[in-house]
């Protein structure tokens, strides 16, 4: 690994996760369902030794104060990166907004938005919480 990814938070990890996101991408192509890419990225997060969890409950709060709404994220690796599929032409702001806000509101550091419908290649940006 080289210096620069180093010194970024749960930089090898994201590594890791972006590497298995790009193998589902390579053996399945764009144009599926995003159920089909959950279930194809999960099994190969499972055959690499990642530890992730799907659809996990997470609380949420305002001011303190746990919130009855939760939030069900596509995936969380490694316990503490959020990691949202889409299978759409391409990410858009809303798609970051979003992500941003469930970073926000469960604290969680990393985030990855994961895009497998774009024609030429796996689609993906990484993103950082202000509170790290």
């Amino acid at each position: 690994m080289d210096g620069f990814r180093s010194r970024e938070p749960l930089a090898e990890e994201g590594y890791r996760l972006v590497g298995a996101a790009m193998e589902v991408y390579n053996e399945e192509g764009a144009g599926l369902t995003e159920q089909i890419y959950q279930e194809c990225l999960e099994i190969e997060l499972h055959l690499r030794g990642i530890p992730y969890d799907s659809f996990r409950e997470l609380r949420t709060f305002y001011k303190g104060r746990e919130l009855k709404k939760r939030y069900i994220p596509d995936l969380i690796v490694y316990e503490r990166i959020i990691a949202e599929l889409k299978a759409v032409k391409s990410l858009e702001p809303e798609h970051e907004s979003q992500l941003l806000n469930y970073m926000h509101l469960t604290h969680s550091p990393v985030g990855y938005l994961l895009n497998f419908s774009c024609q030429s290649d796996l689609q993906w940006k990484r993103f950082l919480s202000g509170a790290l």
